[in-house]
């Protein structure tokens, strides 16, 4: 307890500036990161134009979801580092990882230059960024936390917490900046590179901080006496009694989090886009604002935190959460999009169809393809953000789908060669949009109806929640594991959570949505993870606010 007695001190001016130095760089280091997903729907057309609009969007969030999903190796790998040779050195390798690779894709040619090798190395590009960002992020906390005085962990790597959305509002800000500097059409041709070209800036500004670093005080101390783990991936994972906490650490904590934290941010970017239609431009200028007022909420939870605990703030934000989705996104709606909401109403949609022909549309790996008729319908109606309803047809019968006394006879891809396959797709898109704008759905949101002021206040809320779930969570996963295998150990759970969880949130919201015919049934995929989360963490985890973080065991 010596240790834990030293380390309660106030902290320094030095260790004040080293720890604002590792805020800083993760900043630069996820809005590298998040660039992608701003840009998804240019992204889709810029890369896979190989495919039909709809498709191609659904391969650019996987895309996006490839850099979640190896994020876990990440962990492993510079978590492993971390905890053998130092935290400096590991975030040093992150970062430069992260901006060459960002870079690069500001410089990479097109699907219409290079052909099918253009998505090959935007996904193998992708991978490098999610390589990277999982070694960053338990270095980050770890190093912050243990730097930081006892009874203050909670706010000060609440301030590692906000760079995630500080990193997503600096680029959508650059964007914007962009968009307004060149106008619409120039930025979807060319000027979506310029945020990627940018990030070399904020790569040197990085490297150079970090290398000002000192190393941790902690891992010092345990390196001068030799207490370094020769094998911390054996022993965070090969022994039950830290095992047991890395997966109730997941199962009961970072796996609500991280699905409250998409919904919220992401997810909702995407509901804004891709449902309501609402330009790229406004939507982005509400996240962001939503952004900018939310994130001195995550300091707020972390130092409240430290008075009452951490795990009943984490699980009560899942809770509340859940059960308030489902009214928020239909305010959403209402307030963004009323002529969608209106006719939702009045114009109900049936998909007839062989239900032998219909699949569950998710495919994390972009490799399926879903040619019935029945799946090719659904798919239109659910990127069109058209409601419907399914009804059973005879064996054998295509698919059809009837807005009030019209009917439109889908088609089947399955036999058809990619020539044929497109000009069919071509034709049945064309009718498909003239029968639901007849039938008054907007094929975009009108700017003069929507009630801004309202939209940012149910943006807020859903930020809110964020900085709930979020701006505890570093210290807590500090304080469940000890000092010689704390990197490795907290960084496979967040980022399983967050990468697995959370970053197959779009893609399984998508597949939810086109099996139900209801644009808000993905709700329930982030409901029943962060409902699950809060059951689990409730009878099971302890608070850990009072744990002495520099113990051996």
């Amino acid at each position: 307890m010596a240790n834990a007695q030293v380390h309660s001190t106030a902290i320094t001016a030095e260790e004040r500036k080293v720890i604002f130095a590792s805020s800083l760089g993760t900043v630069f280091e996820w809005y590298d990161f998040y660039l992608y997903g701003s840009l998804a729907a240019i992204i889709a057309k810029q890369f896979f134009a190989g495919t039909d609009p709809n498709t191609a969007f659904i391969f650019a969030l996987l895309a996006f979801a490839a850099g979640f999903l190896v994020r876990p190796f990440g962990a492993i790998v510079f978590g492993r580092l971390g905890d053998m040779v130092g935290r400096k050195y590991t975030f040093l390798v992150t970062i430069l990882i992260m901006g060459l690779s960002t870079f690069i894709v500001g410089l990479l040619p097109t699907y219409a230059s290079i052909g099918i090798a253009a998505p090959i190395i935007l996904v193998s590009l992708r991978i490098l960024q999610g390589l990277a960002l999982g070694g960053e992020y338990g270095g980050a906390a770890t190093y912050v936390a243990e730097h930081a005085p006892d009874h203050k962990r909670g706010e000060f790597t609440s301030w590692i917490q906000t760079t995630a959305t500080l990193g997503l509002f600096l680029s959508l800000m650059v964007i914007l900046a962009t968009r307004t500097a060149i106008g619409e059409e120039a930025f979807a041709e060319w000027g979506w590179r310029i945020p990627f070209l940018v990030s070399v800036f904020l790569l040197a500004i990085s490297v150079w901080i970090r290398v000002s670093m000192s190393e941790s005080p902690a891992f010092t101390k345990m390196k001068e006496e030799g207490k370094v783990s020769k094998a911390p991936l054996s022993e965070a994972f090969g022994q039950w009694k830290n095992l047991k906490v890395v997966i109730l650490a997941l199962v009961g904590l970072t796996a609500g989090q991280a699905v409250v934290w998409y919904t919220g941010q992401f997810y909702a970017l995407f509901f804004m886009t891709q449902t309501l239609k609402v330009d790229g431009a406004t939507a982005n200028l509400l996240i962001a604002a939503s952004l900018l007022i939310g994130t001195p909420f995550f300091v707020v939870f972390g130092m409240l935190s430290d008075k009452i605990g951490r795990r009943n703030i984490i699980l009560v934000g899942c809770v509340i959460a859940a059960a308030t989705y489902f009214p928020i996104f239909k305010a959403l709606t209402h307030y963004a999009n009323p002529a969608l909401e209106a006719a939702q109403i009045s114009a109900p949609v049936v998909v007839s169809a062989d239900p032998a022909e219909c699949q569950f549309q998710f495919n994390p790996t972009g490799t399926k393809k879903f040619t019935s008729s029945c799946d090719i319908a659904k798919a239109k109606l659910a990127a069109a953000s058209v409601n419907y309803q399914n009804e059973a047809a005879p064996a054998g019968t295509p698919a059809s789908i009837k807005i009030g006394d019209k009917v439109l006879q889908s088609y089947s891809a399955a036999a058809l060669s990619k020539d044929e396959a497109k000009a069919k797709d071509a034709e049945f898109s064309g009718q498909l949009k003239d029968m639901i704008k007849e039938a008054g759905y907007p094929a975009k949101a009108d700017p003069a109806q929507i009630n801004k002021p309202m939209v940012l206040l149910l943006l807020f809320i859903l930020v809110l929640y964020v900085t709930m779930v979020y701006g505890p969570i570093a210290a807590m996963l500090v304080e469940m594991f000890p000092t010689r295998i704390r990197y490795t150990s907290m960084s496979l759970p967040y980022h399983i959570g967050n990468g697995w969880f959370g970053g197959l949130l779009p893609t399984t919201a998508f597949a939810l949505v086109a099996f139900k015919g209801d644009v808000y049934y993905g709700l329930w995929y982030p409901i029943v993870i962060a409902l699950a989360t809060a059951v689990i963490g409730f009878l099971f985890i302890k608070e850990t606010k009072d744990n002495d973080i520099y113990a051996e065991d």
